[in-house]
C-alpha cells in the first residue's frame, strides 16, 4: 500500500484528526476496568485472570511499538493504519466470539493478543507523519495525538457502561458489546486511513533549526549507557504505579466505599474511569509543558515523589474522604500520563535527536513489563486479601505499599542520571545523511 501524497493545497491540518481517529479508538484499552466486573461475574474469573487481557495487550503494545517501527516508515502511515483497525477491531470480534461461547482463552487471545499489536502499530502510526507536516511545531502535533491516546477512555468508559446496562452484564451482553466495538472502532479508525496524506517529494519542511545539534549518541550507543537503564527504570515504575490504579479502577473505588454510607454505584464507577482517562490526557499536554520550565529531572522528581506521597494519603485516608481518594488517584494519573509525554524530551536531552525515535521505542518495553507488573501486584493481592476474608479498603493495603516503594526506586534511578560520557557521541552526520536517517528510524511515541 502506497503512502498518499498530498495533492497541491492540501492543508497540513488535515493530518492531526487522522491521528486522533486512531488513537482517541485504541485509548479505549484505558476503559477495560469498565468489563472487568462483568466479566468476572459472567465467566466466574478472580481479579487476577479478568484483567489478563489487558495486561497482554499492553505487553504487546510495547513489544509491536519497539519492533514494528521500522515497517511502518517503510510501508507509510496509510498501510500502519489499516494494519492497527484490522488487528484493533479483529480482537473485539474475537473477543465477542469468546464471550459468546464462555471461552475466555478466545477474550485473551482477541482483546490482548490481537488487539494489543493493533495497540502498538496504531499508537506509532502517526507521529513520524506529524513531524514531517509540522517540522516547526512537533511537540504540539505529535502531542495531539498522544493527548488523544490518553483520553480514549474518557469517551470509551461511559459508553461501554451503558452498552453493558442496555445489553445486559451476562455473557450475552458482553458479547454484544465487543461486537458493538468492534464495529463502530473500526468505522471510526477507517475515517483517518482515508484521510491521512505524506508531504509531498522535495516540500520544505525542515524550516527550523537544525535537530542535529549537539552532542549525538546512536540508538545502539544509548543501549550500553547507564543513562537508559535509569530511565528505563524511571518509566517502568512511573507506568506501574499508575496502570495499577488504572487497569481497575472500577472496581477499586467501588471496594474502597463498599462499606460505608456512600457506595458507589457501577454507573459512578465507571464516571471516575472516566475521570482518570480526562488526568491522564490532561497531563501529557500540562506537565510536559511544565518540564520545559522546570527541566525533566525535576518534573520526574515531581512524578516519583509526589506520586508516592498521593498513594500513601490514599493508603491511609482513602476509605474515610471520597474527595481525597479521588483527587489523589487523578494526580497519580496526571503523572502517568505527564510521564508518557516527557519522556521523549528527557531522551532528547540526554541523547540528542540522531536517532531519538529508535531509543525511544526500546525504552517503550518498560512498558511493556509495567503493564504485567502494576495490574499483577494489585488484583494478585486483592485477590489473596479476599481468601483471607478481608474486604473493602483492605484489600489493597499491601499492594499501594509496594507501589510506594517502586516510586521511590524509580526516584532514586532519576537522581542516578547524568549527563552521557563522550565517548559514546556519534559524529554529526551531514545533512542529507541526517535526513536519510530520520526516514529509516522508528519515530515512536
Amino acid at each position: 500500500m502506497s503512502p498518499p501524497v498530498a495533492p497541491a493545497g492540501w492543508s497540513r491540518w488535515l493530518v492531526p484528526p487522522a491521528a486522533l481517529s486512531v488513537h482517541l479508538s485504541i485509548g479505549q484499552a484505558y476503559a477495560w476496568s469498565v468489563f472487568k466486573p462483568p466479566l468476572e461475574s459472567a465467566l466466574g474469573l478472580n481479579g487476577t485472570e479478568s484483567a489478563l487481557p489487558f495486561q497482554l495487550a499492553i505487553v504487546m503494545l510495547g513489544l509491536s511499538a519497539a519492533f514494528g517501527g521500522t515497517l511502518v516508515e517503510r510501508n507509510g502511515p496509510r498501510w500502519a493504519m489499516t494494519v492497527a483497525l484490522v488487528c484493533f477491531s479483529s480482537g473485539f470480534l474475537l473477543s465477542a466470539l469468546g464471550a459468546a461461547t464462555q471461552q475466555y482463552w478466545l477474550i485473551v487471545l482477541g482483546y490482548g493478543f490481537v488487539g494489543g499489536i493493533g495497540l502498538g502499530i496504531g499508537y506509532i502510526s502517526p507521529v513520524s507523519t506529524l513531524i514531517k507536516w509540522f517540522p516547526d511545531r512537533p511537540g504540539m502535533a505529535t502531542g495531539i495525538a498522544i493527548m488523544g491516546f490518553g483520553g480514549g477512555a474518557l469517551i470509551a468508559s461511559p459508553w461501554s457502561a451503558q452498552m453493558l446496562e442496555s445489553f445486559g452484564s451476562d455473557s450475552g451482553g458482553i458479547a454484544t458489546a465487543f461486537l458493538v466495538h468492534g464495529l463502530s472502532y473500526a468505522v471510526f479508525m477507517l475515517l483517518g486511513v482515508l484521510l491521512v496524506r505524506v508531504p509531498r517529494t522535495g516540500k520544505p519542511v525542515d524550516r527550523g533549526p537544525s535537530v542535529l545539534e549537539g552532542p549525538q549518541v546512536s540508538a545502539r550507543g544509548a543501549v550500553r549507557t547507564p543513562q537508559f537503564w535509569c530511565l528505563w527504570i524511571v518509566l517502568c515504575m512511573n507506568v506501574t504505579a499508575g496502570i495499577g490504579i488504572l487497569e481497575k479502577a472500577a472496581p477499586m473505588i467501588t471496594d474502597f466505599f463498599a462499606d460505608t454510607s456512600t457506595p458507589v454505584s457501577a454507573t459512578a464507577a465507571a464516571g471516575f474511569v472516566a475521570l482518570l482517562s480526562a488526568a491522564n490526557m490532561a497531563g501529557r499536554i500540562g506537565w510536559s509543558s511544565t518540564s520545559d520550565l522546570i527541566g525533566r529531572k525535576n518534573i520526574y522528581r515531581v512524578y516519583l515523589g509526589v506520586g508516592a506521597l498521593m498513594y500513601l494519603a490514599i493508603a491511609l485516608f482513602g476509605d474515610s474522604s471520597k474527595p481525597l481518594f479521588i483527587l489523589a488517584a487523578l494526580v497519580i494519573l496526571s503523572f502517568y500520563g505527564g510521564g508518557f509525554a516527557t519522556i521523549p524530551a528527557y531522551l532528547k536531552d540526554l541523547f540528542g535527536t540522531y536517532q531519538v525515535g529508535a531509543i525511544h521505542g526500546r525504552l517503550l518495553t518498560a512498558w511493556s513489563t509495567a503493564g504485567v507488573l502494576g495490574p499483577l501486584i494489585v488484583n494478585w493481592i486483592a485477590d489473596r486479601q479476599e481468601e483471607a476474608g478481608r474486604h473493602g479498603a483492605s484489600l489493597y493495603g499491601l499492594s499501594f505499599a509496594i507501589m510506594i516503594g517502586l516510586l521511590v526506586v524509580g526516584f532514586v534511578a532519576n537522581e542516578l542520571v547524568r549527563p552521557v560520557h563522550p565517548r559514546h557521541h556519534v559524529p554529526v552526520p551531514a545533512p542529507k545523511e541526517a535526513a536519510d536517517d530520520r526516514r529509516q528510524q522508528p519515530e515512536s511515541a
